[in-house]
């Protein structure tokens, strides 16, 4: 199998990926490198096709569905949040596939999408927080979103940037829902008073607070689950005044090169053996979505978290989401820090 694994400029260039051939499917994939890479080998072992794949963060594996949609080189989108899939079904990018497996997905995770596209796993957004930084820089530990814009955590928060992550939409999104769009946007300005830096990816801020580099994560809590499990020293909470979940999807990307492979590698893709890789290999917790996929001991229990009323039909919206996503970009992340 032959493996492409490039730079997010060249990810995000029209034509690095060079058609596959017959029986090959090309993959856009969202969830972290290890999960990525563990697909591959599985996938031909079941079915005899191949895979190759680049990892590209939600938000700019939609710009580059959005920009090669009159030429499309990648057969299926798999994994990264929800609302960019959403996005791409309501904007013809990618169309509505129902998998034979469709009656053993998890019911709440259907029907809160409006069974607009494929529901792969699930994760509640929260804080991974390094206890022994906060503890050196005097700092107590954060309990709730509005915590975040004290003067006490400054340079000690790093988090996700909405336009290349789809979990830094998530955060927006959510602090909108819960706080209203003008409100979440002052706590947005205070957090950003305090944030040391911002990534491409949702996952990198655990990793920096892992190391030490910062000792407040903000992103999905498998992600510092998963840190803390390859044993970095960090707890993950979720805020008190509720948060946020996504509902990652696996999407089949309209008029792509290898329809059948495609096909193939979602119904593959959609079993508990298959979803069973990402804890397993890929050392992601998220909760799958086939209800016959054993839940892992590691992963956060949503029932005990305080999830909102998550509205995916509106905060799916392309213009929704491109409204907030621009907000920020221009009246947010231009402010001195």
């Amino acid at each position: 199998m032959k493996r492409l694994v490039i730079s997010m400029l060249a990810a995000l260039s029209i034509g690095t990926v060079a058609t596959a051939q017959q029986g090959t499917v090309n993959l856009l994939c969202s969830p972290d490198q290890a999960w990525c890479e563990a697909l591959g080998p599985a996938f031909k072992e079941a079915t005899g096709y191949d895979l190759e794949w680049i990892r590209v963060g939600s938000n700019d594996a939609l710009a580059r569905l959005r920009a090669e949609a009159a030429n499309p080189i990648f057969d299926v989108w798999f994994g990264g949040t929800g609302d960019p899939h959403l996005v791409a079904v309501r904007e013809g990018i990618t169309e509505m596939y129902i998998p034979t497996v469709w009656d053993d997905i998890i019911p709440s995770l259907k029907s809160v999408i409006n069974e607009e596209y494929i529901p792969l796993y699930a994760g509640a957004l929260g804080f991974s927080i390094n206890e022994g930084v906060l503890e050196e820089a005097g700092a107590e530990i954060p309990t709730s979103w509005m915590d975040l814009t004290d003067p006490q955590y400054k340079g000690l928060i790093a988090m996700p940037d909405p336009n290349s992550s789809g979990t830094a939409y998530t955060i927006i999104a959510t602090l909108v829902q819960i706080f209203g769009e003008d409100e979440a946007f002052e706590i947005l300005e205070g957090i950003h008073q305090n944030v040391a830096q911002y990534t491409s990816s949702g996952s990198a801020p655990g990793q920096l607070a892992g190391r030490g580099e910062v000792g407040i994560a903000v992103q999905f809590m498998h992600d510092g689950v998963k840190f803390a499990n390859q044993g970095f020293p960090l707890i993950t909470l979720a805020p008190e005044e509720g948060t946020g979940y996504e509902i990652g999807g696996v999407s089949l990307v309209a008029n792509g090169p290898n329809r059948e492979a495609a096909i193939a590698f979602i119904e593959w893709a959609l079993t508990p053996e298959a979803q069973q890789i990402a804890a397993a290999q890929g050392d992601s917790f998220q909760i799958q979505s086939n209800v016959n996929t054993p839940v892992h001991e590691l992963a956060p229990d949503l029932d005990s978290i305080n999830l909102i009323d998550y509205d995916f039909d509106t905060y799916g919206a392309p213009e929704t989401r491109d409204h907030l996503v621009g907000r920020w970009t221009n009246e947010i992340f231009p402010i001195p820090r």
